[in-house]
């Protein structure tokens, strides 16, 4: 079948667009049709049948992908203490990289080489570093590592649901 072989020979194409084509090579079938031949076939009828996830992503190149974050904490006397840490995708291992109660630029550019060196001295081969945006980390952390060969990749922004949905954006949205 025709369809079908678009489908395969195409996986990007949705069930519109295989239509579309059909329809430019002169065949009269309704999209409604392709739909139904392409879900006949346990093949789905959107584009997104080929797509790679972000967490497929993620697992095929866990082995060059680290992970970084300052964490927050409070210790039993009162104390406020940020954790620099970094977790290797592919172990789940996590490196503690420092603590301190007041992190500096200067303090996290100094964890940004220790990194860069244990990495060299291990002969762990990391091409990413996916960290937040949080302005503890200054341009120099991410020069750093970019001379260590490791690419810094931001992580996307998250809004809580709740905000959507109740005009931090300037509307109301449905939940």
């Amino acid at each position: 079948m025709l369809v079908l072989r678009l489908v395969r020979e195409n996986p990007a194409w949705g069930y519109r667009r295989v239509h579309g084509e059909l329809a430019t090579l002169g065949i009269k079938i309704a999209a409604s049709t392709v739909w139904e031949m392409l879900k006949a076939e346990g093949l789905y009828p959107a584009p997104d049948r080929s797509a790679t996830t972000w967490a497929d992503s993620l697992r095929s190149q866990a082995d060059a992908i680290l992970a970084c974050d300052c964490i927050e904490t409070v210790t039993l006397t009162g104390q406020r203490q940020y954790i620099l840490a970094v977790i290797e995708h592919a172990t789940r291992r996590v490196l503690t990289l420092g603590t301190t109660a007041h992190p500096t630029a200067h303090w996290v550019v100094q964890a940004a080489r220790n990194l860069a060196m244990d990495l060299e001295d291990t002969g762990v081969t990391v091409s990413y570093l996916i960290r937040d945006r949080d302005a503890k980390f200054p341009a120099l952390f991410d020069q750093i590592l970019g001379d260590a060969g490791i690419q810094v990749v931001f992580s996307g922004i998250r809004i809580a649901a709740d905000e959507l949905r109740h005009g931090a954006l300037g509307a109301d949205l449905p939940p």
